[in-house]
This record gives C-alpha cells, sequence and structure tokens, in this order.
C-alpha cells in the first residue's frame, strides 16, 4: 500500500479482494479478449474467411496480457481498445488482421460491463442468501421472547424479537426477488456497430441477415448469456445500469433499516452488535462501546443510495444514439456501488453473526409498560366481575395518567396495578392483576407467524441456494 497518493477506502478497509478482482483492469481485459474470440469464432463458424489456427492462437494467448506494450500503444494513439488490439496481434501475428473484425470498441467496453455487472451480482446474491440464512437463524431462535414494540419510538403493544427480525428478513426477501429478476434479465450489448444498425456486419455478411442475427446469439451463447439486447444505439441503454444500481440501492436501504433497528436497541441495551476484547469504544470514554459496525452500515449504505442518482443522470442525458459524457461517470458510480455493497453485506453477515441479546433488560423494559398495556384485558375482567364497562374505561383513564405522572415526573416505577388493586369498584385483587402480566398473552401470533413466514417463504429461498451457503464474514477494522 503507497502512503503518498490516494487510495480509495473501499478497497483499502471495506470490499473483499473477491468483489475487488470482479472490478479489476485484468477482469476486463480477459473479459476483452474473450470477447474478441467469441467474435472470432462465431464469424468463422458462419463462413467468413477466418481459419481455426487463427482462432486457436487467440486462445492460446488470451490469459497472456502483454499490458505493457498496451500501456505504451495508448499512449502514441490515445485509445484504450485499439491499444489492447495491437498488444494482442503482436502475440498472434496469425490472427492479427481479424481481431475486433466488424466491431466497434463498444462491442469490448459494453459487452464487458454487462459480464462484469452479472459477475458481481452473483457475489452479491451469495451475500445476501447468506445474510438471510443467519438471520433466519435468529429469528427462530428468538421467535418467542416477547419485547417491548415501538411505534414512533414509543412503547406500543409488545411482538417478540424474532418478529422484529422477521421484518428485517421481509425486506432482504423483497432485494433477493428484485436482485434475481435484474440478474436473469441481462442482455449482452451483442454486435450491434458504430450506430446499433450493424451495418458493418451487412457488408461482411454480403447483406445475409441470417448470418448477421446468428452471429449475436452465438456471441451470447459463448459468454454465457440467453440473449443480446434486441436494439440498441452504439452502446446498450445506460437505463440498464441504473437498475442495477436500484438493486443495490434496494439492499442498501433495507441494510440501514436493520443497522439503525440494533444501534436503537443498544441504546436501549437490549441488544449489542458484536465487541471484540481488545476493541476500545471511544477515546476519552473508555466505557463506551460504540456500534461502529452498525454506523458503519448506515454511512456506506448511504453512500450507496446517493450513487444511485448517477446512473439516473447518465440514463437521461445520453443523447441519440451515444454520448461520451457516460464514461468517466460509469468508471466510477458502477465499481464503486458494488464495492460498497460487498462491504454492507460482510458487515451485516458479521453483525447477525455476534448479536447478543440481553433477556432481562428486556423483560424489564416490557414489565415496566406492560400494566399499561393490559388495561383493555384488566377492564374486560372487571366488567366481568359486574363493572360498567364505560366507567371502567374512564377509571382506567385517569389512573393511568397517575400512574404515568409518577413514572416520567416522580422517577418511580409503575405503580398502576396498585392503584387499580385499591380501587374497589374494579373488585379485583394486586394478586388478581398480576396474573394478567404474562408477556405472551400480550405478543399475538408474533412467534408462530416468524415461523410461517420463515417455513413458506424463507426455507425455499434457502434451499435453492443451498450450495452457496456457509460463507463468514471478517472485517478488516
Amino acid at each position: 500500500m503507497s502512503t503518498d497518493v490516494y487510495s480509495s477506502p473501499l478497497s483499502e478497509r471495506y470490499a473483499s479482494k473477491e468483489m475487488q478482482y470482479i472490478f479489476s483492469q485484468d477482469m476486463k481485459f480477459r473479459t476483452w479478449r474473450r470477447l474478441w474470440i467469441a467474435l472470432a469464432e462465431s464469424e468463422m463458424e458462419l463462413g467468413l474467411n477466418i481459419t481455426k489456427e487463427q482462432v486457436d492462437e487467440l486462445k492460446a494467448h488470451k490469459d497472456e496480457i502483454n499490458y505493457d506494450v498496451a500501456k505504451e500503444r495508448e499512449k502514441l494513439v490515445r485509445h484504450d481498445v485499439m491499444s489492447h488490439v495491437y498488444a494482442y496481434g503482436l502475440q498472434c501475428p496469425k490472427a492479427a488482421g481479424i481481431i475486433h473484425l466488424g466491431a466497434t470498441s463498444c462491442y469490448v467496453g459494453d459487452n464487458t460491463d454487462i459480464i462484469i455487472m452479472a459477475e458481481g451480482l452473483k457475489l452479491v446474491k451469495k451475500k445476501l442468501v447468506n445474510v438471510i440464512k443467519k438471520l433466519s437463524d435468529f429469528a427462530l431462535q428468538y421467535a418467542d421472547l416477547p419485547t417491548l414494540a415501538f411505534t414512533h419510538f414509543q412503547p406500543a403493544q409488545p411482538t417478540t424479537v424474532g418478529k422484529r427480525a422477521s421484518l428485517w428478513l421481509m425486506e432482504l426477501k423483497l432485494d433477493y426477488d428484485d436482485l434475481c429478476y435484474v440478474s436473469e434479465s441481462l442482455q449482452l450489448l451483442g454486435s450491434k456497430g458504430t450506430t446499433g444498425t450493424q451495418a458493418s456486419f451487412m457488408e461482411l455478411f454480403d447483406g445475409d441477415q441470417e448470418k448477421i442475427k446468428e452471429l449475436e446469439k452465438k456471441i451470447a451463447e459463448k459468454m454465457g448469456f440467453k440473449s443480446c439486447i434486441p436494439v440498441s444505439g452504439q452502446t446498450y441503454t445506460r437505463k440498464v445500469d441504473s437498475r442495477v444500481a436500484n438493486v443495490l440501492a434496494g439492499i442498501a436501504a433495507s441494510a440501514t433499516k436493520f443497522s439503525n433497528d440494533i444501534r436503537l436497541l443498544q441504546h436501549l441495551k437490549e441488544i449489542e452488535e458484536p465487541f471484540e476484547k481488545n476493541q476500545i469504544g471511544s477515546s476519552a470514554m473508555a466505557y463506551k462501546r460504540n456500534p461502529m459496525r452498525s454506523e458503519r452500515i448506515a454511512s456506506l449504505s448511504r453512500y450507496v443510495m446517493c450513487d444511485l442518482l448517477n446512473t439516473y443522470f447518465t440514463s437521461a442525458t445520453q443523447w441519440f444514439e451515444r454520448t461520451l459524457d457516460d464514461s468517466a461517470n460509469k468508471r466510477l458510480s458502477i465499481p464503486e456501488a458494488f464495492l460498497a455493497v460487498d462491504g454492507i453485506l460482510d458487515l451485516y453477515m458479521n453483525v447477525v453473526d455476534g448479536l447478543v441479546v440481553y433477556d432481562k433488560v428486556i423483560n424489564k423494559r416490557l414489565m415496566s409498560e406492560l400494566p399499561f398495556m393490559a388495561t383493555e384485558n384488566i377492564m374486560m375482567d372487571a366488567v366481568k366481575a359486574g363493572g360498567n364497562r364505560q366507567e371502567m374505561h374512564e377509571k382506567i383513564r385517569e389512573l393511568s395518567m397517575v400512574a404515568g405522572a409518577n413514572v416520567k415526573k416522580e422517577g418511580k416505577d409503575n405503580n398502576l396495578l396498585e392503584l387499580i388493586a385499591n380501587d374497589e369498584s374494579f373488585g379485583l385483587s394486586l394478586e388478581d392483576l398480576e396474573k394478567t402480566m404474562d408477556p405472551t398473552k400480550y405478543t399475538g401470533r408474533a412467534g408462530d407467524q416468524t415461523r410461517e413466514f420463515i417455513e413458506n417463504v424463507i426455507k425455499p429461498i434457502l434451499e435453492e441456494n443451498e450450495d452457496i451457503l456457509g460463507l463468514t464474514a471478517e472485517i478488516n477494522v
């Protein structure tokens, strides 16, 4: 690592080596050579004057990229594609004349972009599925543990820890659906020529349109795709990039929701993210345990969500058959969105793997609020004992305000049950009232909802992707 030039934090701190390689120069230029081989081989199969010997020569040198030659050539001609055509040609003298035959720069540039995004989405899917697995295990483990639920971050009816985790899971399930849809719908640009009309291939194939259409089918098949985009200008529509980035931004939004909830729960001392033995929470306050992993998830996710706007502007501002104001932006916005989401999912995986649940704290907070939530049941019991429903409602309202004032103004414990027991009109003893304080009576179907959701919705996803499960994530810093 050089310390005297700028280095991207995404590479140094956050993204995995695997994702970094997908967006590396080596991956890019190796893919260019694979595309040149696919083009030449397909043209040969369709009758152009290209020999098997030439194609074999291209294949023999596909992984021996002479970067030094290409770099020197680019200084002279100021064109990256032609520099690599030249460098490849020096290694393959017999095939030099047929490399890139009929193609424009976007044949290698745009098709490679699609291939690389497809590979990036495969890795994102792998990590997303593993987060889903770990989170589903956590949800099942705590499916029946009652906890205080919040609406507007104000105490509400109880839920369970597992049910709350199922809400995080539901968002990831939607992200998974979107990812699968976009991944499966990706198409190569194919061989469209300088303005998308395939005029150069009409010349090569003497106007035989069936061979031109077959050429694209063959290229797609050789590169592992089902098809090529049916119409284009010189480039594939940049709306493809915005669709891919939208999937990544969706994952980032879901991860932020999770990380924010964990940060709030850590403040409440109910659930904490992992905190290592020698980890320092604050340079000043030695006792602190800051939720730095969750904060990093939120931080990186904000970047990805903002980065999405780049792709929409790029898509919207392409003039006619193409302009080049997409290039510099794409080189930044697409790789960095992938690298950031890669880091986000590693963090998400790591946090879920090490979540610490403090059930006694959870129970204490819930029990401090439960008397207020139990008032409807208490009122029904009082009516069964001969009370008037409207009168009981008013009395409970008044006593709840007194108990609330004791908690908020006096800093005392919630004494609503004692206040009700001391009111003879209810006809209920403190012992009777305390029997209503079983939290499991107030969580509704939370536990069953969680189990049913995981069994019916999540389990099929995990079974379908069983071969990519088993990941763990190490955090660099």
